[in-house]
């Protein structure tokens, strides 16, 4: 293949299905939620909490471009490339740029307040309640509704900025990031530096994510 048109795997698959189960999820959560249909919320709310526990681990065990301590070294060049941005200079990189790195990490955050609240939230009747709320005293249960409910105007906020970022990127900067989002892969030429030629990940860590992530929420739903 000639150098010009070579793709590399920037995203692997696990990446991509996490990203999008994600932007499936969120609005049918704050929709069951809305609607009163608590049990779907439950469900879809344990769904979350094993896909947050597979990326926070593969955070340190998968592909390179989905580990956090080579995004965490991205953050130090953002001063330079918040400045080529404002002189309407950018070039792509293998992997998230520092503002990314930056929407990866508030994100995640949030979505992890979002969850573990949720696990502990009491409703004012004490009838629809997380499934950890037997742990806590009504009180307490209540307080966590109330951070549950502030966080997730939090995490909307940074979902909207993400998005608002992506359409930046696509109509402004001319860059289509949502696309290898999709196929996983961009076209090698579109970097200066491609930090991981073979980006896909073994298949032992695969298989090690899944199974901690199943029994964490296992011991999650079992704690009880």
């Amino acid at each position: 293949m000639a150098a010009d048109t070579a793709r590399v795997l920037v995203w692997d698959w696990t990446v991509r299905v996490f990203h999008w189960l994600i932007v499936l999820l969120i609005p049918l959560m704050w929709w069951t939620a809305e609607e009163g249909m608590m049990d779907w919320h439950r469900r879809m709310g344990v769904t979350l909490l094993g896909l947050v526990i597979f990326r926070l681990t593969w955070g340190f065990l998968g592909s390179w471009t989905a580990r956090f301590i080579p995004m965490l070294k991205r953050i130090s060049s953002l001063p330079a490339y918040v400045l080529d941005l404002r002189q309407g200079k950018h070039q792509p990189v293998f992997g998230h740029g520092p503002l990314g790195v930056l929407s990866v990490f508030a994100l995640l955050a949030s979505l992890c307040i979002q969850i573990s609240t949720g696990l502990f939230s009491v409703d004012v009747d004490g009838l629809e309640s997380g499934p950890l709320s037997v742990l806590v005293s009504f009180d307490t249960g209540r307080e966590f509704a109330d951070i549950h409910e502030l966080n997730f105007n939090i995490l909307s906020t940074f979902i909207t900025l993400h998005v608002a970022a992506i359409l930046v990127y696509q109509f402004v900067l001319k860059d289509n990031i949502t696309g290898p989002m999709i196929t996983g892969r961009r076209p090698k030429s579109d970097f200066s530096v491609t930090e991981q030629e073979d980006n896909k990940p073994p298949l032992w860590a695969i298989i090690l994510g899944i199974t901690f992530a199943a029994v964490s929420v296992y011991a999650v739903l079992n704690a009880t």
